[in-house]
């Protein structure tokens, strides 16, 4: 029976405007904003490389006379799923421009993230889909993301620890579900956020689950709907990831 996560305590990152669930040195588990500030989404027209796409997320924030701390969620697209010590040397520099940003805290990060690799219309190397970050709102408070989670505890030796690794059968994509929904339910529990809250869920996979409504429905997700991105995990071995969220405003960055 695989274990779920235990997670520690959220802590709160002022200088970003949220407080955020720890996962580690590549992505937080799940972003908050603070009381007197939203979240706001920011999808790209295209795919954007990632320091091209790093530039184009600078640009915007100062546009809009937020610090660069004030980002507090990535969503990725990677050309093919990686070995772990693939995906960590990837997620190594990926980081370096968090760190300049003055957003780690040691090997914290609180940024939260999806990377997944698309089906159709393969990059050739990874790149930001959409981006989120903090802004001022009287009255505001609440607003979230949760980062994809997975059939497997976020914790080192995914392998060792995915439900029913290598299989695909109806029951076993259902036992995953469950296992990815399991998680997700105890992050939205972390951030005292409940189901009818929810803005909307994703689910990434290339499979197609017949037990997903049920499972939305026994955890009150699914009146927010969910979006289906015919997609894998950045992972080798995964099949599943899903994630949530609430924000205030969503933009289409126009180039």
């Amino acid at each position: 029976m695989t274990a779920p996560t235990d997670y520690a305590p959220l802590v709160e990152f002022p200088a970003g405007g949220y407080r955020y669930l720890p996962g580690g040195f590549q992505y937080s588990a799940a972003v908050q904003a603070l009381p007197g500030h939203a979240i706001e989404r920011v999808r790209l027209p295209r795919l954007v490389p990632l320091a091209e796409g790093f530039a184009a997320i600078e640009r915007h924030l100062r546009a809009q006379g937020r610090p660069l701390t004030a980002l507090c969620a990535c969503e990725l697209r990677s050309p093919g799923q990686m070995s772990e010590a693939e995906f960590i040397a990837f997620n190594r520099q990926y980081v370096r421009t968090l760190q300049d940003w003055g957003l780690m805290e040691g090997e914290r990060n609180p940024v939260a993230r999806c990377n997944l690799v698309p089906v159709d219309e393969v990059p050739a190397q990874a790149g930001f889909h959409a981006f989120s970050y903090t802004v001022v709102a009287d009255g505001a408070a609440g607003d979230f993301v949760v980062s994809g989670a997975a059939e497997c505890p976020d914790k080192p030796n995914y392998r060792e620890h995915i439900v029913r690794l290598g299989e695909t059968s109806p029951e076993a994509l259902a036992d995953k579900l469950r296992f990815a929904l399991g998680d997700l339910g105890t992050r939205l529990d972390l951030l005292g956020i409940a189901g009818r809250e929810v803005m909307e869920t994703r689910l990434y996979t290339v499979h197609v689950i017949d037990t997903l409504h049920d499972e939305l429905a026994a955890r009150g997700l699914a009146g927010g709907g969910v979006g289906w991105h015919r997609v894998r995990p950045p992972v080798k071995d995964l099949e599943i990831e899903v994630d949530a969220r609430r924000t205030r405003c969503e933009r289409f960055l126009m180039p």
